[in-house]
């Protein structure tokens, strides 16, 4: 907090600046890893910081608190790291800890910091593809949720546009964060959407969502230099920081309407929206098209939760004796 309220002062010139002091040997390879992550692979900068999360844990237990030599990095120090950390980890998140370093190892052998590609050293995390069932909310449930907050200030309108984004359009919870003022094209009614893989969609607007945002942006968003669409209410006003952000906002959302979920994350009322749609009659594709999914495989996860038409497909349990 005490950092913010620094950084507001010298944004509005009450103070003069910090002098910077040169970046340290972890901070320039972690700009070097971010930037190759964000210009060599197309992933977004919030993608990036999340890969030098693994990636910061593994330096400092290979390292402690001492230089960072990459040419020092064994194959033994790879498997040791991999041995402690993925098994206490769930199958995802093993897949992630694991491709994540795998990437950073990579990069280091591909810019010469290393002498050998360590990456062989990191064994393939087995993940069934559509082993889970998607997590989900009844349509009342989600109506329970919106009902429940408050919308006479100016943090409730501004959550309740939020939740409707998420509920109605099934945006993510870095989509939510990625939206801009110029996003949005209020002559036709329709959103740009800054998807994964700096994918951008387009999709319509409904009108209760509409008329929340527009609430919200006439009413209550400060005055501000940032383009975003969704701000901080607190000085330094800027946009909101991290899709966990969105997530933590779920998460008070659902304890405030007293709706018990199995997961509490921006994700849940994605996964409702595509269930609702599928139990309304809704195609594979036409779920995919809403969702922006890029392949139909990735949407094939709701066939799980169509009870209606696995019935038809279910054989009858054996009777008689097994005959």
């Amino acid at each position: 907090m005490l950092r913010l309220f620094l950084e507001y002062l010298e944004q509005e010139a009450i103070i003069p600046p910090a002098p910077s002091s040169s970046p340290t040997p972890i901070a320039l390879l972690q700009a070097r890893y971010e930037a190759h992550l964000h210009h060599d692979r197309g992933l977004s900068p919030v993608t990036g910081s999340r890969h030098w999360f693994v990636v910061g844990r593994f330096l400092r237990q290979r390292f402690g608190t001492g230089a960072i030599d990459p040419h020092a990095i064994t194959v033994e120090d790879v498997t040791r790291y991999v041995s402690e950390q993925i098994p206490a980890c769930s199958p995802a998140g093993a897949q992630l800890q694991a491709s994540t370093l795998r990437s950073f190892l990579r990069f280091l052998w591909q810019t010469g910091q290393t002498t050998r590609d360590l990456t062989a050293a990191i064994p393939p995390v087995r993940r069934w593809r559509l082993v889970d069932v998607p997590k989900y909310l009844t349509p009342d449930d989600v109506q329970r949720v919106l009902d429940a907050c408050p919308r006479t200030s100016a943090v409730g309108r501004r959550d309740y546009a939020i939740l409707l984004l998420l509920a109605r359009l099934g945006l993510r919870g870095g989509e939510i964060v990625r939206l801009e003022l110029d996003d949005i094209d209020w002559h036709v009614g329709a959103l740009l959407v800054r998807g994964k893989g700096s994918v951008r969609s387009h999709l319509p607007l409904p009108c209760d969502v509409g008329a929340a945002v527009a609430a919200y942006l006439q009413r209550d968003r400060p005055r501000c230099a940032t383009r975003r669409v969704f701000v901080r209410t607190r000085a330094p006003h800027r946009g909101l920081g991290h899709p966990a952000t969105v997530s933590t906002l779920v998460r008070v959302a659902l304890t405030r309407a007293g709706v018990t979920a199995p997961i509490h994350g921006a994700h849940l009322l994605r996964h409702s929206l595509a269930t609702n749609l599928l139990r309304r009659g809704a195609s594979m594709a036409d779920i995919g098209d809403v969702l922006r999914h890029q392949h139909p495989q990735t949407t094939e996860i709701y066939a799980k939760v169509d009870l209606t038409r696995l019935r038809l497909l279910a054989q009858p349990w054996p009777s008689g004796g097994g005959q």
